[in-house]
Protein backbone atom coordinates (compact mmCIF):
# COMPACT_ATOMS: atom_id res chain seq x y z
CA UNK A 1 0.00 0.00 0.00
CA UNK A 2 1.32 3.40 -0.92
CA UNK A 3 1.40 6.30 1.73
CA UNK A 4 -1.42 8.39 1.62
CA UNK A 5 -3.67 5.87 -0.70
CA UNK A 6 -6.49 4.30 1.40
CA UNK A 7 -7.96 0.99 1.20
CA UNK A 8 -11.48 1.29 0.17
CA UNK A 9 -13.95 -1.22 1.47
CA UNK A 10 -13.47 -5.31 1.29
CA UNK A 11 -17.02 -5.72 0.68
CA UNK A 12 -18.43 -6.23 -2.73
CA UNK A 13 -21.99 -4.63 -3.50
CA UNK A 14 -25.64 -6.05 -4.74
CA UNK A 15 -26.42 -4.30 -8.24
CA UNK A 16 -29.78 -4.71 -9.22
CA UNK A 17 -30.06 -5.58 -13.08
CA UNK A 18 -33.92 -4.68 -13.01
CA UNK A 19 -35.94 -1.58 -12.93
CA UNK A 20 -39.06 -1.29 -11.52
CA UNK A 21 -40.49 -1.80 -7.81
CA UNK A 22 -38.63 -3.36 -4.91
CA UNK A 23 -40.91 -6.57 -3.03
CA UNK A 24 -40.91 -7.78 0.14
CA UNK A 25 -40.58 -11.39 -1.47
CA UNK A 26 -37.09 -10.40 -3.19
CA UNK A 27 -35.66 -8.36 -0.49
CA UNK A 28 -36.49 -11.12 2.13
CA UNK A 29 -34.11 -13.40 -0.18
CA UNK A 30 -31.23 -10.75 -0.62
CA UNK A 31 -30.83 -9.80 3.01
CA UNK A 32 -29.11 -13.42 3.64
CA UNK A 33 -26.92 -12.10 1.05
CA UNK A 34 -26.00 -8.93 2.64
CA UNK A 35 -27.26 -5.52 4.01
CA UNK A 36 -29.45 -3.50 2.10
CA UNK A 37 -30.24 -0.21 1.24
CA UNK A 38 -33.42 -0.48 -0.28
CA UNK A 39 -36.94 -0.73 1.19
CA UNK A 40 -39.91 -2.55 0.32
CA UNK A 41 -41.77 0.13 -2.72
CA UNK A 42 -39.21 1.88 -3.33
CA UNK A 43 -38.08 2.68 -7.08
CA UNK A 44 -34.85 0.78 -8.32
CA UNK A 45 -33.64 1.30 -11.28
CA UNK A 46 -30.91 -1.25 -13.57
CA UNK A 47 -27.35 -0.13 -11.89
CA UNK A 48 -28.62 0.94 -8.91
CA UNK A 49 -26.51 -0.70 -5.29
CA UNK A 50 -29.32 -1.89 -3.42
CA UNK A 51 -27.24 -3.15 -1.01
CA UNK A 52 -23.73 -4.83 0.51
CA UNK A 53 -23.07 -8.58 -0.50
CA UNK A 54 -21.30 -10.49 2.70
CA UNK A 55 -18.83 -11.59 0.07
CA UNK A 56 -15.44 -9.46 -1.78
CA UNK A 57 -17.52 -9.36 -5.42
CA UNK A 58 -20.09 -7.35 -7.05
CA UNK A 59 -23.28 -9.42 -6.94
CA UNK A 60 -26.15 -8.15 -9.99
CA UNK A 61 -29.53 -8.86 -8.05
CA UNK A 62 -33.11 -8.54 -8.73
CA UNK A 63 -34.87 -6.45 -6.14
CA UNK A 64 -37.95 -6.48 -8.00
CA UNK A 65 -39.22 -10.23 -8.62
CA UNK A 66 -42.25 -10.87 -7.46
CA UNK A 67 -43.88 -14.19 -5.84
CA UNK A 68 -45.27 -16.39 -8.33
CA UNK A 69 -48.60 -17.19 -7.70
CA UNK A 70 -50.79 -20.39 -7.38
CA UNK A 71 -53.78 -21.89 -7.04
CA UNK A 72 -52.74 -23.47 -3.74
CA UNK A 73 -53.34 -21.22 -0.62
CA UNK A 74 -51.04 -22.05 2.47
CA UNK A 75 -52.27 -21.06 6.03
CA UNK A 76 -50.39 -17.91 7.37
CA UNK A 77 -46.91 -18.68 4.71
CA UNK A 78 -46.62 -15.52 4.13
CA UNK A 79 -47.84 -13.07 6.94
CA UNK A 80 -44.32 -13.58 8.71
CA UNK A 81 -42.12 -11.71 6.46
CA UNK A 82 -40.16 -9.90 8.89
CA UNK A 83 -37.29 -7.48 6.83
CA UNK A 84 -34.12 -5.90 8.34
CA UNK A 85 -34.89 -1.85 8.22
CA UNK A 86 -32.33 -0.65 5.38
CA UNK A 87 -28.99 1.20 6.19
CA UNK A 88 -29.60 5.21 5.54
CA UNK A 89 -26.10 6.75 4.44
CA UNK A 90 -25.73 10.21 5.25
CA UNK A 91 -24.20 12.19 2.46
CA UNK A 92 -20.86 12.25 3.96
CA UNK A 93 -21.30 8.25 4.74
CA UNK A 94 -21.76 7.37 1.27
CA UNK A 95 -19.03 9.38 -0.71
CA UNK A 96 -16.98 7.66 1.55
CA UNK A 97 -18.41 4.26 0.77
CA UNK A 98 -18.23 4.25 -2.94
CA UNK A 99 -15.32 3.11 -5.09
CA UNK A 100 -13.58 4.33 -8.46
CA UNK A 101 -16.42 2.45 -10.50
CA UNK A 102 -19.96 4.17 -8.58
CA UNK A 103 -20.83 7.18 -8.41
CA UNK A 104 -23.29 8.71 -6.10
CA UNK A 105 -26.56 10.32 -6.76
CA UNK A 106 -27.92 13.05 -4.61
CA UNK A 107 -31.56 14.18 -4.76
CA UNK A 108 -34.14 16.60 -2.60
CA UNK A 109 -35.26 13.44 -1.03
CA UNK A 110 -33.11 10.81 -1.10
CA UNK A 111 -29.27 9.64 -1.86
CA UNK A 112 -28.65 6.43 -3.96
CA UNK A 113 -25.33 4.98 -5.03
CA UNK A 114 -25.19 3.88 -8.47
CA UNK A 115 -22.69 2.13 -10.79
CA UNK A 116 -20.84 4.23 -13.63
CA UNK A 117 -21.94 1.47 -16.43
CA UNK A 118 -25.61 0.85 -15.80
CA UNK A 119 -25.41 -2.34 -17.81
CA UNK A 120 -23.94 -5.20 -16.07
CA UNK A 121 -23.01 -6.82 -19.96
CA UNK A 122 -21.31 -3.44 -20.27
CA UNK A 123 -19.58 -2.95 -17.02
CA UNK A 124 -18.01 -6.77 -17.48
CA UNK A 125 -16.65 -6.10 -20.87
CA UNK A 126 -15.21 -2.41 -18.81
CA UNK A 127 -13.86 -4.66 -16.91
CA UNK A 128 -11.91 -7.05 -19.22
CA UNK A 129 -10.80 -4.36 -20.97
CA UNK A 130 -9.41 -2.72 -18.25
CA UNK A 131 -7.68 -5.98 -17.08
CA UNK A 132 -6.09 -6.76 -20.42
CA UNK A 133 -4.26 -3.02 -20.36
Amino acid sequence: MKSGHMSGRLNGVLVSVETGKALTYSLETLQARGKLFVEHGQEIYNGQIVGLNSRDNDLGVNPTKGKKLDNMRASGKDETIALVPPVRFTLEQALEFIQDDELCEVTPKSIRLRKKILDEGERTRAAKKAKAN
